[in-house]
C-alpha cells in the first residue's frame, strides 16, 4: 500500500469515528427547548413569547422558585428573549439560574449567578453571569416574571432533572439555528 492509499484510509477511520462517537454530545440547544426540557413547562415558540403562553396554563409571578423559569423581555440585543431555569434560590435578589445558549453560541450553562437589580426588587430587571468576563455581565435585561412548573423539582428532585439533560462537549458554529 503506498503512502497515498494508507493517508486516505486513515483519514476515512477518522471521519468514520468522529461521526459516531459525537452526535449526542454535539447537540446545539437553542434556551426555549431547553428551558422546556428541565422544567417540564411544556411552551413551545421563541423566549419571548413564553409568558404570554404561560398566561391560563401556568401560575405566574415575581418571586423566584426552585424550577421556576425566568422570562426575559425581548430587546434589541435579544430580539426573541430568553428563558432560564432557576436551580437554586440564594436569597430574595439572588438565584442560580441553569440555561442554554448565554455565554457560548448553544452551550448549556448550570448554576450561573442571576440578581434583582429592579429598583422595587421584583426581578424586573436583572444581571446575570457572563462566562467570558467571569462576572455578572454589565448589562442589565428586563424580565417579565417566572413562571411556575405544575411538578416544580425541589432538593433532589432538582439534581435527578437536571443530571437528565445531555451535557455539551462541543457546539456547531456554522451560522445555523436549531429549533426543537
Amino acid at each position: 500500500m503506498n503512502f497515498k492509499a494508507l493517508t486516505a484510509c486513515f483519514a476515512l477511520m477518522v471521519a468514520c469515528g468522529l461521526m459516531t462517537a459525537t452526535p449526542a454530545m454535539a447537540q446545539f440547544w437553542q434556551c426555549a427547548p431547553y428551558a422546556r426540557q428541565i422544567s417540564g413547562i411544556e411552551i413551545r415558540g421563541n423566549a419571548n413569547t413564553w409568558w404570554s403562553q404561560a398566561a391560563g396554563h401556568y401560575a405566574r409571578g415575581h418571586a423566584p422558585k426552585v424550577g421556576a423559569v425566568l422570562a426575559f423581555t425581548a430587546t434589541n440585543r435579544m430580539r426573541l428573549g430568553h428563558v432560564a431555569m432557576v436551580s437554586e434560590v440564594v436569597s430574595d435578589r439572588e438565584v442560580l439560574l441553569t440555561h442554554a445558549n448565554w455565554s457560548h453560541r448553544g452551550g448549556i450553562e448550570r448554576d450561573v449567578r442571576a440578581i434583582d437589580v429592579s429598583p422595587n426588587g421584583d426581578w424586573s430587571m436583572v444581571k446575570v453571569w457572563y462566562g467570558p468576563q467571569g462576572d455578572l455581565g454589565t448589562s442589565a435585561y428586563p424580565t417579565k416574571g417566572f413562571i411556575y412548573s405544575d411538578h416544580a423539582p425541589t432538593g433532589d428532585d432538582a439534581v435527578e432533572q437536571e443530571t437528565k439533560a445531555p451535557i455539551v462537549l462541543a457546539s456547531l458554529d456554522m451560522g445555523t439555528t436549531v429549533s426543537f
